[in-house]
């Protein structure tokens, strides 16, 4: 496949976005360095900025190359049904009558688990959280296990190899967590209709392997980190007033209804805006709603959409030219560079594909999924709720890379030999 010039500029904006995201303490060091223009600098240095400032370039450069009807017609062509959904579950996810709901819930399963401290609490976030993401979604179960661990681990002096540990371990988690369903992780749904995958099917072939995964990550990381985790107490948020019960589940009714009619903006965006006419109405129940977070995550979303568009003339012909083993590691690695949907979407174009590589090509998807930022669409939602509690207030790419590398491993391995 000859690729065009402006696949060629595609291309090479994707990567100069790559390693922005691994570059985003620098710009905020020259926020310091150059006052004048610290404003430019702190937004060229938030992450969620980053595939939607590339993007717009890359917009740009259709415009100028090859009009504005190309232009229009290319962005008009994408579906941005992910980065809405996204914005509309973080911000109801987020909210106190559903947090209070889901802490009821953890402090039930911590109280059946004998461990000191906050070992069973770390534990019980680590996997019931990751595990209810197959059905809330995972964006939603991201939210909610970022907002808990904020509040109740983070923001305890807990120290920074902790915090990655957690982190990694919450992002690896996360992607395979999702897994036991065929509609609630991103890179599943891209195929599951086409391939004719339903909830029994993603539950026997990936679902229990991913569990057994994601209770040795958890555990792994709770052992790991006992010292810490025995010495601090866990603790009743009680500092709001409690929601009442018709509210928390009118509030889980909208939840139920946002994931329900996921492929479907016109009805979750008019669910979502019945919804913060019922947070309005009921202030006195609320907390802040999380509207810039989700804002700003659906903004990294919709760049990777608009610049993985350009990606498929290089991509798609490297996934079809292996072997099993060699689609599962390829599939891995490649979800740490590019969106693990794009990824399965990708692969889903082409004909023919045995069911060997289909298995490889999703589960090594979803394995590499806690590598970096960008490897599944959750990731931002948990980095621009956590980041706050990190040095200078950002994530290291490279740390958080290393970190969960073992979390991938044992995830692997799960898949791989079971």
């Amino acid at each position: 496949m000859t690729p065009t010039l402006i696949e060629l500029m595609g291309a090479g904006l994707f990567a100069l976005a790559i390693l922005h995201t691994f570059s985003t303490g620098f710009f905020k060091r020259l926020a310091y360095i150059q006052p004048a223009h610290a404003g430019l600098w702190h937004l060229l240095g938030e992450v969620e900025v980053v595939f939607g400032f590339w993007a717009l370039v890359l917009v740009v450069a259709l415009f100028t190359i090859e009009g504005e009807a190309a232009a229009i017609h290319y962005v008009d062509s994408r579906n941005f049904t992910e980065p809405m959904f996204v914005f509309a579950i973080m911000v109801i996810a987020g909210t106190r009558p559903i947090l209070q709901t889901a802490m009821a819930a953890v402090h039930l399963a911590t109280r059946l688990i004998p461990l000191p401290g906050s070992m069973g609490f770390c534990f019980t976030i680590l996997t019931l959280i990751p595990l209810l993401g197959s059905f809330i979604t995972e964006p939603a179960a991201m939210t909610l296990a970022a907002l808990i661990l904020a509040e109740h681990i983070f923001a305890k002096g807990i120290s920074a190899h902790m915090k990655y540990a957690i982190l990694a371990v919450l992002f690896v988690n996360i992607s395979i967590g999702g897994t036991l369903t065929h509609f609630a992780a991103p890179p599943v749904l891209m195929v599951a209709s086409k391939w004719n995958w339903d909830t029994a099917f993603m539950l026997t072939t990936f679902g229990w392997k991913a569990a057994i995964a994601v209770v040795a990550n958890a555990l792994c990381v709770t052992l790991l980190f006992r010292e810490e985790l025995r010495l601090l107490p866990v603790t009743e948020n009680n500092r709001h007033e409690a929601v009442p019960p018709v509210l928390a589940g009118v509030h889980l009714a909208f939840l139920a209804g946002i994931v329900m009619f996921s492929h479907h903006p016109a009805m979750f965006m008019g669910l979502f805006l019945f919804f913060l006419g019922i947070t309005h109405a009921y202030q006195q129940y609320q907390d802040r709603l999380i509207l810039r977070e989700g804002l700003l995550v659906a903004f990294f979303l919709a760049g990777l959409v608009v610049l993985g568009g350009q990606q498929q003339w290089w991509l798609q012909p490297l996934l079809m030219s292996m072997t099993s083993d060699q689609m599962f590691l390829g599939a891995t690695l490649l979800t740490a560079v590019t969106d693990n949907a794009a990824l399965t979407y990708l692969g889903s174009l082409v004909e023919g594909l045995s069911d060997d590589l289909k298995y490889a090509l999703v589960s090594g998807a979803v394995t590499g999924g806690g590598l970096t930022l960008i490897a599944n669409a959750p990731n931002p939602a948990g980095i621009a709720i956590l980041r706050n509690h990190f040095d200078d207030e950002a994530v290291h790419p490279f740390r958080l890379l290393l970190t969960a590398a073992i979390p991938t491993f044992i995830a692997a391995l799960a898949f791989r030999l079971l």
